[in-house]
């Protein structure tokens, strides 16, 4: 009896659409769930059904290829504990759930020593994508590659010249990772189009329809992506009475962690992803509904009806949406770069371009400049230091200060427009302010400075009252 190429276990919306993938490039899947009616009604589409684990192993070709789409955190440490006594040395675990790299870096570390190979990678692009061609970012024990790259980069999306958007990414966590950044990069996307969104319904005071049609334009232009495109059909969408859905759900957005994580490992590496974190805020504070319909009755304000030049004041609405959305690559790739160092992983960041150009959630033809930038230097300090987005940042700011300016004068808030802007303002200014806070920190705490006139990385202390005397805190630089 021929075995199966592949094995899923869960098969939910993304676990079932990723096994019918495979299954349509030509590859045979055996499928396991907890649920028996899954597995029947996978069984009735001409895969091989399971009724357990055992069976599983039992219909996979050798080495192993066991593909888990569960829920995120114990319930995959409980399923690796459940399959270890059962695989045998040389088997690949594949964790495709949204999982938060240290435990994909434990996990793999965990299975290596039990002589299995792992991989952590991150899925994007939805049901859909998971159906007809997702974004793929493997990450794990690199002799596992070969070994899944066939099935990999079948089923993944592709772009233009063929090329898959699915490539080895690194050891350990650096998948997930890589995924992360992209959720991060995800959130602050879908904020920068709401904020757009709240300045021509409240400032210009247009109807769905007239935004339907800013964002169809739109996506015509350099912004052309996936994320605009469905603002354009949401936009346009009526129910069957004719009623604007949209102008029916409530202004309380959820969440499910991946753009906190991405906060958090900005912290920890120290890199100021400050816009991604300002959109993560958002959701936050759109959370609290009820307390702030109670602000909005003791804080009333009327948001005043724009009167300038509409056209001209929509391009530069655009022209600010596209300053910030690169501001949130920018800070993104900081961010990759620089846990790259901290886990010595060897990350091609061209190739993380090609993987999210196609399939995934933040796909956007700009991708491709993106990908021709760290091609061209693979070392690229910042992707503004690149001479192309350079140039276009040269004419995307002002018109991005005419945005910024007016939703902050009418009092319409745009935390993800400001702070991309605050932070580039900050990068590109020679001179910062952080002299006087390094003198406060050595006046209160003796926490040392270091002077213009002296090497870096030399340290001094000021006894600025005349009483704190000469010895010095241990000093800390991020």
């Amino acid at each position: 009896m021929k075995k199966n190429d592949i094995g899923m276990i869960g098969l939910g919306v993304m676990g079932s659409n990723l096994a019918r993938n495979m299954q349509s490039k030509g590859f045979s899947v055996a499928v396991y769930d907890r649920e028996p009616d899954r597995v029947r009604r996978m069984a009735d589409m001409g895969f091989a059904g399971c009724s357990d684990l055992h069976e599983l192993k039992d219909a996979l070709e050798k080495p192993r290829k066991v593909f888990m789409m569960v829920w995120a955190g114990k319930p995959v440490d409980d399923l690796i504990d459940e399959l270890l006594p059962i695989l045998e040395p040389g088997d690949i675990l594949i964790d495709g759930g949204n999982s938060h790299f240290p435990d994909t870096m434990r996990r793999t570390k965990y299975v290596e020593e039990h002589g299995l190979l792992y991989i952590g990678t991150g899925v994007s692009g939805g049901e859909e994508g998971a159906l007809k061609g997702p974004s793929m970012m493997p990450g794990g024990s690199p002799a596992a590659w070969e070994s899944v790259k066939p099935i990999f980069q079948a089923i993944c999306a592709k772009v233009e010249d063929g090329s898959a958007c699915c490539d080895w990414v690194g050891e350990n966590g650096a998948g997930h990772f890589v995924k992360m950044v992209h959720n991060g990069i995800e959130y602050g996307d879908m904020q920068l189009i709401c904020e757009i969104y709240q300045i021509l319904r409240d400032g210009l005071r247009m109807t769905d329809e007239e935004m339907h049609d800013v964002f169809a334009a739109w996506n015509e232009t350099e912004l052309k992506s996936y994320l605009i495109e469905i603002t354009r059909d949401i936009l346009g969408y009526r129910d069957e009475n004719g009623e604007a859905t949209l102008d029916m759900i409530l202004d309380r957005a959820g969440q499910k962690g991946t753009g906190k994580w991405t906060g958090i490992a900005a912290l920890d590496e120290a890199v100021p992803l400050t816009m991604i974190t300002e959109a993560v805020f958002a959701r936050c504070l759109s959370s609290q509904k009820d307390e702030r319909v109670q602000a909005s009755e003791r804080f009333p304000r009327q948001i005043p009806t724009f009167t300038g030049d509409r056209e001209a004041f929509i391009e530069s609405l655009r022209r600010a949406l596209y300053a910030a959305k690169i501001v949130s690559y920018a800070q993104g790739y900081t961010l990759m770069r620089s846990a790259a160092a901290t886990y010595g992983w060897n990350l091609n960041y061209g190739g993380i371009a090609l993987m999210w150009r196609g399939g995934c959630i933040i796909r956007s033809v700009f991708l491709g400049k993106i990908k021709e930038a760290y091609d061209k230097n693979p070392d690229l300090s910042n992707l503004l230091m690149d001479d192309y987005f350079c140039d276009v940042m040269k004419e995307l700011v002002e018109p991005w200060r005419q945005a910024v300016a007016y939703a902050v004068t009418a009092g319409i808030p745009v935390p993800a427009l400001s702070s991309a802007l605050a932070w580039f303002d900050g990068y590109t200014t020679k001179d910062l302010p952080a002299n006087l806070l390094q003198a406060q920190r050595d006046y209160f705490g003796a926490h040392t400075y270091e002077r213009i006139d002296a090497p870096r990385g030399q340290y001094f202390h000021t006894n600025w009252t005349g009483e704190g005397g000469d010895i010095a805190s241990t000093n800390y630089t991020a």
